[in-house]
């Protein structure tokens, strides 16, 4: 598509419209035989200005064709604000090339907001609802810290409310920044505990985040509490996961495999490690693969991908993994196998085993391929009548090892 298309000029525009464009984006637009964006941008430039194309809904599906549809012509697409910032500018870039574009940045909703709040851009954390599930927001939740939310519509603010009561964060102040750097541009203020109806359609959320009291923060270190998770036993206790989770050793842009997913709690805290971690859960059984996705949605991690299968036969198809746990099925048979053949050049398996069966797998594997292999004995402080003692829990021996290249 790169070489078939000319250059696409991206203009920024803001609630401002047409007055607020410098000569050269003005230019831009004027020049253009066709001009590209949502209606409500399209209103903001002169007629005249090309032939006007509407983006479709859904639009990410239809925007290659969109655009080989217009090769060779002289087109123009409207952004809001800054395009490379949560804009259509960076999917541009990924389907064109950076040398096809010509980008005219306006300031960003984010640069805006935080000019009328004093709050200083590089502490404040970003998350866009444009599109996307308010379930992200989730690990930004924390005491003290300054949220802004990239608003998809007027019932934004009411649902973003509502997730941080359901967090018990009711008490955190809320600034609903309406067209802002616009005529109409207005501040509602408020806290995640009142009402948000009647809002702008085109907002930004900013919030203070605030526990009420009795409210336990989530950390985004590895290791949440048990608690955290809805389960049916099936879970990697929470000392055996930060173990497990140091071997995996996530690293941004990573994809994991997690096999035997359970409640989905290792595969999880791979991607609450980092927003470009990602992951594959695979579990056989039905009802705990529904549970393992509910626990991703509540721990602001919904992209996790949950296949229902048995490996090795499940893991067929699935895109390369830099990583792979296998929490439970060591001993089917071609389950590491499969694991292994599919692991890139580099990437860690890491294998828990609770049984002596599942023990002599991993010696095996031990002797014939090397790696580190650890066997962690935890135990947990418990009631004996009036007294305390140490109940022990199920001792893990986990097997980690390195895929060398070649």
């Amino acid at each position: 598509m790169s070489r078939a298309v000319a250059v696409v000029s991206v203009v920024g525009i803001g609630a401002d419209g047409w007055d607020g464009l410098d000569a050269a984006a003005r230019e831009a637009v004027r020049g253009a035989e066709v001009v590209m964006g949502a209606a409500r941008q399209l209103a903001l430039v002169p007629e005249g200005a090309g032939e006007r194309v509407v983006w479709p809904s859904p639009l990410l599906p239809a925007l290659p064709g969109l655009l080989g549809a217009y090769a060779g012509r002289r087109v123009c697409v409207l952004a809001s604000g800054d395009p490379m910032f949560y804009g259509i500018g960076t999917t541009l870039a990924r389907l064109l090339g950076p040398e096809r574009l010509r980008v005219h940045p306006r300031p960003s909703a984010l640069s805006l907001a935080c000019a009328r709040l004093g709050w200083a851009v590089e502490e404040v954390e970003v998350v866009s609802l444009v599109g996307r599930p308010e379930a992200l927001l989730h690990p930004a939740v924390q005491p003290g810290r300054r949220v802004l939310v990239l608003s998809a519509d007027a019932t934004t603010p009411a649902r973003v409310a509502e997730l941080l009561r359901s967090r018990g964060y009711a008490g955190s102040r809320m600034v609903v920044l309406g067209e802002l750097g616009g005529p109409g541009e207005s501040r509602i203020e408020g806290t995640a505990a009142g009402a948000w109806d009647g809002v702008p359609g085109l907002n930004v959320v900013a919030v203070e985040c605030a526990a009420d009291p009795g409210t336990v923060p989530l950390p985004r270190v590895v290791g949440l509490p048990d608690a955290a998770y809805e389960h049916d036993g099936q879970l990697t206790k929470r000392e055996v996961r930060a173990v497990t989770l140091a071997r995996l050793a996530p690293v941004p842009g990573e994809l994991l495999w997690d096999v035997g997913a359970g409640a989905g709690s290792i595969a999880i805290e791979w991607m609450r490690s980092h927003p470009a971690c990602r992951a594959i859960g695979v579990e056989r059984d039905p009802e705990r693969a529904a549970r393992a996705a509910r626990n991703a949605a509540a721990l602001g991690v919904p992209g996790l991908e949950v296949v229902v299968g048995e490996a090795p036969g499940a893991l067929a198809g699935l895109r390369t993994p830099d990583a792979v746990f296998v929490g439970g099925g060591a001993t089917v048979p071609g389950v590491l196998e499969a694991c292994w053949e599919a692991l890139r050049p580099g990437g860690r398996l890491v294998v828990n085993a609770v049984t002596v069966e599942s023990e002599a797998v991993l010696a095996r594997w031990h002797a014939g391929r090397g790696g580190d292999m650890v066997r962690l004995a935890v135990s947990r402080a418990a009631p004996v009548g009036g007294f305390t003692g140490w109940r022990a829990m199920m001792p893990v021996t986990i097997l980690s090892v390195v895929k060398e290249a070649g």
